[in-house]
């Protein structure tokens, strides 16, 4: 069984920044994709950025130029960097992976960005 365990979350102002972590536990397997989720109060979660081991990485386009996704040296560790952050960013943000065809979720972390 894999966990996925999120950190880093937190309140802060418009225009400021956050960095989220999420490191994946219960396997010896290098996860070949792993990405970040977010879910705003009453709508549908919705894909932010995910990284691949090859380096590649893809934003949501309500993010693009202002967060970064990468993978961490510890195996199966990603972050997000989220700067110029905006009200509308406030969500529940949810680390992701898939293994063998199973999808597995962290708990999340609750980033609120007001002023």
């Amino acid at each position: 069984q894999i966990q996925l365990n999120e950190s880093g979350g937190g309140l802060v102002q418009p225009g400021e920044s956050l960095r989220l972590s999420c490191a994946a536990a219960g396997t010896q397997l290098e996860i070949y994709a792993m990405a970040w989720f977010r879910q705003i109060l009453g709508k549908q979660r919705e894909l932010v950025a995910s990284v691949n081991t090859d380096g590649g990485t893809n934003y949501a386009d309500s993010v693009k130029g202002r967060f970064t996704v990468s993978r961490g040296d510890a195996k199966n560790t990603i972050y997000l960097q989220m700067n110029s952050l905006r009200p509308e960013d406030t969500a529940v943000y949810y680390c992701h992976s898939r293994v063998q065809g199973i999808d597995y979720w962290g708990k999340g972390t609750l980033v609120s960005v007001s002023s």
